[in-house]
């Protein structure tokens, strides 16, 4: 895709301030508000099952994050979604450890009947998702994102949701387009939240699109443009500590320019 219409999303974001109903893991809330903020949307950690589904359709899109389930909070995000599509508002699923645990895995199935916008998981969760067999490690992958890609392909035309397996490499697929996407940095996974900040990125991409047709394109977008700004983070700053501060100053700042230099994408051939 050329650099321009992939930056175009991210411009949208900085003009119209999309507001994102994130209900996320404990561990994170704090760094994911922050790269919302970052990035120019508005972010809105409204977490009550007696709320939710009042304020998902005041939302521009939903982001769910299956890191700290529980419950309640289950029951909170069955609410949320079925608020937003009632709506007509997308939501974005993040899959985290689904796979190897049965009580987010049996619900992260049910939400699938759901038809999010966008799927955005590691290697492991994706081929769990896609009723394949693979083992994470927590929260981690043991497997490589190219050995996810045909599960992220099938798993696509099955919930006509874009999928976003994340790892070294990235791929988006709807199904029958799929793109590869070569930035980023290991100081990504360095620090706790930039994956599930991810998550919540593309939804606030995929809350500017205009209808279905274009949720392919924004979820490329909201990836190359996390992964670019981390890129450029981690050769301002070498360490942990210092690269989260870079990279909240990098989504923050990063032009057209820079996007355009950087970003290392090629299509995927019979896709």
């Amino acid at each position: 895709m050329p650099a321009a219409d992939l930056f175009s999303f991210a411009s949208r974001v900085r003009e119209r301030a999309p507001l994102v109903h994130c209900l996320t893991n404990l561990v994170v809330t704090n760094f994911t508000a922050n790269v919302l903020l970052a990035i120019g949307a508005a972010p809105a950690m409204v977490v009550a099952r007696e709320e939710v589904a009042e304020f998902a359709p005041l939302a521009n899109a939903l982001s769910v994050n299956l890191g700290t389930l529980d419950v309640p909070q289950s029951r909170a995000i069955r609410a949320a979604v079925d608020a937003a599509n009632g709506a007509g508002k997308p939501w974005v699923l993040d899959p985290v450890a689904v796979g190897p645990l049965a009580f987010r895995t049996e619900f992260a199935f049910d939400l699938l009947d759901a038809k999010p916008a966008a799927i955005r998981g590691n290697a492991s969760e994706i081929i769990s998702l896609s009723g394949g067999t693979a083992s994470g490690r927590g929260v981690d992958s043991t497997a490589a994102t190219d050995a996810a890609l045909d599960a992220a392909q099938v798993l696509a035309l099955k919930t006509q949701a874009v999928v976003a397996v994340t790892g070294e490499t990235d791929y988006v697929t709807d199904g029958r387009r799929t793109i590869a996407l070569s930035n980023g940095s290991p100081l990504m996974t360095r620090v706790t939240g930039v994956g599930c900040a991810l998550s919540a990125t593309v939804a606030a991409f995929v809350g500017t699109a205009s209808g279905r047709d274009e949720f392919w394109a924004a979820t490329v977008a909201a990836i190359a443009y996390s992964t670019i700004a981390g890129e450029l983070a981690a050769r301002d700053a070498g360490l942990p500590g210092s690269f989260a501060v870079a990279y909240l100053d990098r989504l923050a700042s990063l032009d057209a320019d820079a996007f355009g230099k950087t970003l290392v994408q090629r299509d995927i051939a019979g896709s």
